[in-house]
């Protein structure tokens, strides 16, 4: 005899969430994940919504963010340095590295900040991003043969979506196979 649906979809069904179960989760979300404070946030809201909310009171998102923030469990700065300094290896322009910091729910203040001190350290490193992605695209020094003008035309796209700007996209597409351009 087959199963009522219903009575299928009742047994799965999961309890409402209360404070220490949300604290469970964000914990076992941030074991899991490097993260930021926005993210974390929209986690635990969806989250919330799935399984609704089980105590009186308002959400204690922001406080559960605040606290695992304190706690030093969320760092917008050391997520953002991690993840710009990801992209940058992988030969991505800083263009393209703020907006992925954007996305990820990373402030102004932490984005600049970031940026600041790669620039202190190493120059703005948009030679070295480059670099890394025309090698990776085969692109200017790193092709076999020169490129013709729709080719060339094409890397010069590829480059500007990758967030570098245009005169340096343009020096490595420029650039014959074997001749990598001066920083």
């Amino acid at each position: 005899m087959a199963r009522d649906s219903s009575n299928r979809n009742r047994e799965t069904l999961r309890p409402p969430l209360d404070r220490a179960g949300l604290e469970r989760l964000a914990l076992h979300y941030l074991g899991r994940y490097a993260t930021t404070r926005a993210r974390l946030a929209t986690y635990l809201n969806r989250k919330l919504d799935e399984r609704g909310w089980g105590e009186d009171g308002p959400r204690p998102v922001a406080e559960i963010v605040a606290r695992m923030t304190a706690l030093s469990y969320v760092d917008d700065r050391a997520f953002a340095d991690m993840r710009s300094a990801s992209l940058a290896r992988r030969g991505y322009g800083q263009r393209r590295q703020a907006d992925a910091l954007r996305a990820a729910g990373v402030d102004e203040a932490d984005r600049t900040a970031v940026f600041d001190a790669r620039m202190e350290t190493d120059g703005d490193g948009a030679h070295a991003a480059a670099l890394a992605f025309a090698r990776r695209r085969r692109i200017g020094p790193f092709a076999a043969t020169p490129g013709d003008p729709d080719t060339r035309r094409k890397a010069l796209a590829a480059m500007m979506r990758a967030g570098h700007g245009y005169d340096i996209a343009r020096r490595f597409v420029d650039a014959a196979p074997g001749e990598v351009p001066e920083d």
